[in-house]
């Protein structure tokens, strides 16, 4: 039931079905040249990645690049968050300013490649299917609450280590990335297409939510779900009242590690938009801390929310029931009354994307105030 208003996106997005005439017109030599180049690359960049992903770096909360081959981008690097266009006219082409500079679309895309998983919930909500995705960090290859809406979408390889190779294959006229993931190959994916990347991921989905919007020229319908967005928080804050004045803990279990989670991620954001208050131990403006157990008295809270990354052996599961066993945790003033809720990664933390924000409200209605969401 939680999932079931995304049935109402499945059919309404469009696909892209742009032709070698209505994309970027290379010579024949050069698209050879580059998907040469771009193998050898892609080849280098297997061999040179490690690991780096959401279990070591926190999915859409991430704290450190992900493996990238080298190369670096072009542009200033100066810009970041929501971009700016200007000239959207079908005949003359518009420009984005983003996290790399600026780049110039020629035309509203059809063929879109993306490499983040926040950004691929941004263009489904705009009812924009790209021809090829980065694989969900969990999934096979994508999230269970996407899935329906990604049949005929080609994966191009994890947000850490995308596939050069099949993206350029794809022959897209738009790729969307972020410069915290992707910044050392942004020379590479600009000679494939017109390239933007926002500055980073984390907390910042709704700013890149509308850099997306602009850069597949469709700003309004951006302007309109945000919008939307902001109506369920006013009524969330409404209907929650002095509820508002709860101390909201956030607790992420994953294989090895576990994390106490402060403003700066995904969940702690949309906290700090609704107006909750975070415990003091947790009210800090930083990502989060990897923490021993001696440190779990500062998880206590008048609610706390936990989730573990189950990566599928075992390990994450293994570490949460060791530590939601231990004395330290019995003896949390949360836990004894009973406000302890466990709830999915994919939507609290790692998809990161509008579908996944407007999902965990629909948590916070249901664990906070005993009610089930309104009907959208």
């Amino acid at each position: 039931m939680q999932r079931a208003w995304l049935g109402g996106l499945v059919g309404a997005t469009r696909t892209g079905r742009g032709t070698r005439a209505t994309r970027r017109s290379w010579p024949f030599g050069r698209r050879v040249a580059v998907l040469v180049a771009v193998s050898l690359v892609a080849a280098l960049a297997l061999s040179a990645c490690g690991g780096g992903g959401p279990a070591a770096s926190g999915g859409a909360g991430s704290s450190t690049h992900g493996g990238t081959v080298s190369g670096g981008g072009t542009g200033s690097g100066s810009a970041t968050g929501s971009g700016t266009a200007s000239g959207a006219g079908e005949g003359e082409g518009y420009v984005v300013r983003h996290a790399m500079g600026e780049t110039r679309i020629p035309r509203t895309p059809e063929r879109v490649v993306v490499l983040t998983n926040e950004a691929t919930e941004a263009l489904l909500a705009l009812g924009v299917k790209p021809v090829g995705a980065a694989n969900s960090w969990l999934g096979d290859p994508w999230y269970d609450h996407i899935a329906p809406l990604m049949e005929g979408v080609t994966p191009v390889g994890k947000e850490d280590q995308p596939n050069l190779e099949a993206i350029a294959a794809l022959q897209p006229d738009l790729i969307l990335g972020t410069k915290m993931r992707h910044e050392k190959i942004y020379g590479q994916l600009s000679q494939i297409a017109p390239t933007v990347f926002s500055e980073t991921i984390r907390g910042k989905w709704q700013e890149n939510f509308m850099l997306w919007a602009e850069a597949v020229n469709r700003q309004a319908e951006g302007e309109r779900l945000l919008e939307e967005w902001r109506g369920r928080i006013e009524d969330f804050r409404q209907k929650a009242g002095d509820k508002l004045d709860m101390e909201v803990s956030l607790v992420r279990f994953m294989p090895g590690r576990v994390r106490i989670l402060y403003k700066d991620t995904f969940a702690g954001s949309i906290l700090e938009e609704i107006g909750f208050k975070r415990p003091p131990a947790q009210d800090k403006a930083d990502f989060a801390a990897e923490v021993g157990k001696e440190r779990i008295p500062e998880m206590d809270g008048d609610i706390l929310f936990y989730y573990s990354y189950e990566t599928g052996d075992g390990q994450a599961t293994s570490l949460e029931q060791e530590w939601t066993r231990d004395p330290l945790w019995k003896n949390l003033s949360v836990v004894k009354r009973g406000q302890v809720y466990k709830v999915d990664d994919v939507i609290w933390n790692t998809a990161g994307g509008i579908l996944a924000a407007n999902l965990m409200l629909d948590d916070l209605y249901r664990y906070v105030l005993g009610t089930e969401p309104p009907a959208r």
